[in-house]
């Protein structure tokens, strides 16, 4: 009881998606004496449904966040674990499954609604008594809580995508991790890299074009509206492990993962002409405009979104309906730089 007490104050006393992964598969992982625990997530692809580690614990070993190989890749095709799958087509709370040594796996679902994108994985070698199971549905019921209590606190209420906090920390995390894989590469070897040297983070601000004549002649329920659907165009036309931001009012922001210029390319391109082509109610045609940037983590915030923005500011007042990458108008000539100010603070 202590023990079960000792890892519900723990989950309960963060506000971080990943410490309250790695808590709850502690808890599972000590409470069922399993051997191996994972959260995984879920996530629907160009209407298939894709399986993806997030976070892994061992017998005798730290839990950790599981990393993935390949970045581009939205995981395995749920079709690889037929019980799993039918699970969730049943909309079923547990799917439990032997192997032929007899090892238990025991899938659970995070369900919030009619909806689950995170499933717990728990592999035993002995069958689950009715003890550990309700155990195991306590502490999930307080995972799947907590998680929905993050979610909201970090979702804009209009269109359901990530908020500005939220965006600063993720910018912060990622410019965090990229400075500690520079500090990988000591003076004088060659540098160490996981994918293609062409390979870097991106950012992107996209602002709806003429969005304050669409609130002025049809009212701001249809505006509302316009926001929403540019908000689902987003998520269907950037990738799984890609994060997109309502940063305010008509303008988001994206963080393109592990990708090169080219590809940035064509993903933010396919974005602007998905919205270029869809057919807004009432409204009609709705076209945006993008500005994006390379990450780099030897820049502050401030000056990798100050940089988007210009080029954002380009692509508004040369025609719109245009994405510009910031060095290349910088490079043409068509931009210049400003220099940075490490006093100087921007809100």
């Amino acid at each position: 009881m202590d023990s079960l007490l000792k890892h519900m104050v723990d989950m309960t006393g963060h506000r971080d998606h990943t410490m309250l992964d790695i808590s709850v598969i502690s808890a599972v992982q000590e409470l069922a004496h399993a051997s191996q625990t994972r959260v995984l997530s879920l996530a629907m692809v160009r209407g298939k449904m894709f399986v993806r580690p997030r976070a892994i614990i061992t017998a005798g070993q730290p839990a950790r966040m599981e990393e993935n190989p390949d970045p581009s890749s939205p995981g395995e095709p749920i079709t690889n674990f037929p019980a799993l799958a039918a699970c969730i087509a049943r909309h079923e709370t547990s799917a439990d499954v032997a192997n032929a040594a007899g090892e238990h796996t025991l899938w659970l679902p995070i369900w919030l609604g009619d909806k689950a994108d995170t499933c717990l994985e728990i592999v035993n070698p002995t069958p689950y008594t009715s003890d550990t199971i309700h155990v195991i549905g306590g502490i999930v019921s307080v995972y799947r809580n907590f998680q929905n209590l993050l979610d909201y606190s970090e979702r804009d209420s209009l269109t359901g995508l990530l908020n500005r906090k939220t965006f600063d920390d993720q910018l912060a995390k990622m410019l965090a991790a990229s400075t500690e894989q520079d500090a990988l590469n000591l003076p004088g070897e060659p540098e160490r890299r996981h994918h293609s040297d062409q390979e870097k983070q991106w950012l992107a601000v996209v602002d709806v074009d003429h969005f304050k004549l669409v609130n002025d002649k049809f009212g701001h329920l249809y505006g509302d509206e316009v926001l929403i659907l540019i908000a689902n165009l987003l998520t269907s036309s950037f990738r799984a492990q890609d994060r997109v931001f309502r940063f305010g009012g008509e303008e988001f922001v994206v963080l393109l993962r592990s990708t090169t210029l080219n590809n940035a390319k064509k993903i933010i391109d396919r974005f602007r002409m998905n919205v270029e082509q869809h057919e807004f109610p009432q409204v009609g045609k709705v076209t945006v405009s993008v500005g994006f940037v390379s990450i780099s983590s030897f820049e502050a915030p401030v000056i990798i979104l100050g940089r988007a923005d210009q080029a954002l500011y380009y692509a508004k007042s040369h025609g719109r309906n245009l994405a510009c990458h910031y060095d290349e108008l910088v490079s043409g000539g068509q931009l210049q730089t400003v220099e940075s100010n490490d006093t100087a603070e921007f809100f």
